[in-house]
């Protein structure tokens, strides 16, 4: 495309560069979540519930051992004596240990085990944890539905965004990366926040739940069970700094790997025709090898965090089963607390090991997050702003098509591209736009529809500035058909269809086909109007497909034409055919052609020759050969290379 580079590259540059900000991407994601604050505050409930019904648990079954072992110990002992006197006659042996084991339980001599109250305790915890699994199934269907409609509502602000994006952010984008954040970022981001963020919040709940039972049994072993907390802060932390940078670049070179196999799939005939595979599969082969070292520290690395938290969980294990042994044997505590401490023990540290096994999954989710919010937070196209900032005009007259550049300046870069350039088309003239590659006519194109803005001056159709207008209003009133064409994943007829709104009316997608001498060829197909055709019409020839945007133009009538070398992929006499039915649509029409052939816009009513971004010569096609001026050498010179 001529013009000069199609925006700046810069804004391209989507893969980060910067730290990780993952706990301003957390708070984000946290605020997109509590926009669904009903369901959000169920789901806090029943996981309340649900983890207060399991923490209570051990406590039932610590009850039970305690029955076990105080009913083991009363069969034991002679019937008709108290729990005071065999504890008196022990001490008076000198087993005074074991004295203080009987003292700690509640013996009964002679009795043995009740079994009706062991049965009810165990009833008790079933029935605790039976609730518990149910509450905690319904959160996780409730969690379910939250973070999907929270992925649903954030793939609908990427849609929304990417209708939106500049023209120059999408030029300097490769495609590839673009898709990558669109579709493997935001699964991503959903996997993990589905992963985590139910058990995440259950696993909190539960070090609360079980920190408070395990103070209520023994405040001394509790302050023993938190002595490794910082321990295990310390180590995760540590891990996570070093882990966070790797899990950006993993999803960096992730779209860096899509960006060169969607580029190469694509011109995939151009890799072919000119033997470039070596050199195709050593890039790929140079890109995925980043892609395995980035995604093999950040997993390598996550994963530590796992072995170290389970030898953080043991040491745990150790000191309060120790400890807790020596409070038993001086009846400070029951065999059924220390069961109970030892389970709280298991309960307290598995959620942390839990937490720190799941970094890995938040960290990955979180930098496909900030991937995402960037894309985001990308600067959008200027809002339509009307005079004075009152809404944008929209035409409601017929547009005769008067179009005047008045002074205009552009750039894509610092480098100025187009100064000073002022132009007048008449209603139903035909403006053709000459120069040599680079000298800006395809950009005077992209300005007319306001794919970029202006730097200075101003566009006014029917008098009225572009600025002003809403895009979609000032689009409409353009048909345009690019050099590149492009068709969509659809049948024939559809695509013709495309450039006009409402319901298609197969009479005057025939008459657009007619006009466009694509009929005959449509109708040589199998399915004819119904024949499918793939994204980017690889089924077709560069030359039908540009008929058949050429027919789609038709099909729009629209007041003013934009044709941007449309015949340059069609034979010799499909050209005259199309050039005699384009004749017929320019009629009471304005047209914008852009053309290289210059025997094609002989008949233009301005033939305008730009140079360097600006206008060296206008006038029809007969005063610009007599000027033999710039106009002149081109047209001597292209003739001149077909004589020879």
């Amino acid at each position: 495309m001529s013009g000069g580079p199609r925006g700046p590259m810069a804004a391209g540059a989507m893969a980060p560069q910067r730290a990780s900000d993952f706990r301003g991407t957390a708070r984000r994601i946290g605020r997109r979540l509590l926009q669904d604050r009903a369901t959000v505050t169920a789901i806090a409930a029943l996981g309340v519930i649900g983890t207060t019904l399991s923490v209570l648990g051990p406590r039932l079954l610590g009850h039970a051992t305690d029955l076990v072992f105080s009913g083991y110990l009363s069969s034991r002992l002679p019937a008709g004596a108290s729990q005071a006197e065999v504890v008196e006659r022990l001490r008076a042996d000198g087993q005074d240990r074991l004295a203080d084991v009987l003292l700690g339980a509640d013996v009964r001599p002679g009795q043995g085990i009740d079994f009706t109250q062991l049965g009810w305790v165990l009833a008790g915890a079933i029935v605790l944890y039976v609730l518990a699994s149910g509450f905690m199934w319904w959160q996780g269907r409730l969690t379910t539905a939250v973070v999907q409609r929270m992925v649903g509502g954030l793939r609908d602000d990427v849609e929304a965004t990417l209708h939106r994006l500049p023209l120059s952010f999408v030029d300097g984008t490769e495609r590839g990366e673009l898709m990558s954040r669109t579709t493997n970022d935001i699964d991503n981001i959903g996997q993990s926040l589905q992963q985590t963020i139910s058990q995440l919040l259950t696993s909190l709940l539960t070090v609360v739940g079980t920190l408070v039972m395990m103070v209520w049994i023994s405040p001394l072993l509790a302050l023993v069970a938190l002595a490794t907390i910082p321990l295990a802060v310390w180590l995760t932390q540590a891990v996570m700094r070093r882990s966070q940078p790797q899990f950006v670049a993993q999803w960096a070179a992730t779209g860096k790997v899509n960006g060169h196999v969607e580029e190469v799939f694509t011109g995939h005939e151009v890799v072919k025709v000119f033997g470039r595979q070596r050199d195709v599969r050593e890039e790929f082969e140079r890109r995925n090898d980043a892609l395995f070292t980035s995604a093999f520290r950040a997993q390598f690395i996550s994963g530590v965090i796992q072995p170290l938290m389970m030898f953080v969980s043991n040491l745990n294990y150790v000191l309060v089963a120790v400890i807790g042994a020596v409070r038993v044997s001086t009846g400070s505590l029951t065999v059924g607390d220390v069961q109970a401490f030892i389970q709280y023990s298991r309960q307290f540290t598995q959620p942390l090991t839990q937490i720190a096994s799941m970094v890995n999954l938040l960290q990955s989710g979180m930098a496909s997050a900030e991937r995402v919010l960037a894309l985001l937070d990308t600067e959008l196209e200027r809002p339509d702003v009307g005079p004075g900032g009152a809404a944008p005009l929209v035409p409601t007259q017929p547009v005769r098509g008067r179009v005047v550049l008045d002074d205009v300046a552009f750039s894509y870069t610092d480098a100025p591209l187009i100064e000073g350039l002022d132009l007048v088309a008449e209603p139903g003239a035909t403006v053709a736009i000459v120069g040599p590659t680079g000298a800006g006519k395809t950009t005077l194109v992209n300005l007319l529809l306001r794919f970029y803005e202006l730097d200075a001056g101003r566009i006014t159709l029917d008098g009225v500035d572009v600025a002003t207008m809403d895009r979609q209003a000032l689009r409409r009133c353009f048909g345009v058909v690019l050099q590149d064409a492009w068709l969509f994943k659809g049948t024939i007829r559809e695509n013709i269809a495309y450039g006009r709104v409402g319901d298609v009316d197969d009479a005057a997608v025939r008459r657009a086909a007619e006009a466009a001498s694509v009929d005959h060829l449509v109708r040589t197909l199998p399915d004819g109007y119904d024949t499918v055709v793939d994204e980017g019409g690889g089924s077709l020839s560069a030359g039908q497909r540009q008929l058949l945007t050429i027919a789609r133009a038709f099909h729009a009538d629209p007041p003013v034409l934009v044709l941007d070398e449309a015949t340059s992929s069609v034979d010799t006499r499909t050209e005259a055919l199309v050039q005699e039915a384009m004749g017929r649509l320019r009629r009471d029409r304005t047209s914008f052609v852009v053309a290289h052939r210059l025997s094609t816009i002989r008949e233009a009513d301005t033939i305008v020759v730009m140079e360097s971004g600006r206008i060296v010569e206008q006038g029809d096609h007969d005063t610009l050969l007599a000027a033999e001026g710039a106009y002149a050498r081109l047209y001597a010179a292209q003739f001149a290379g077909t004589a020879t």
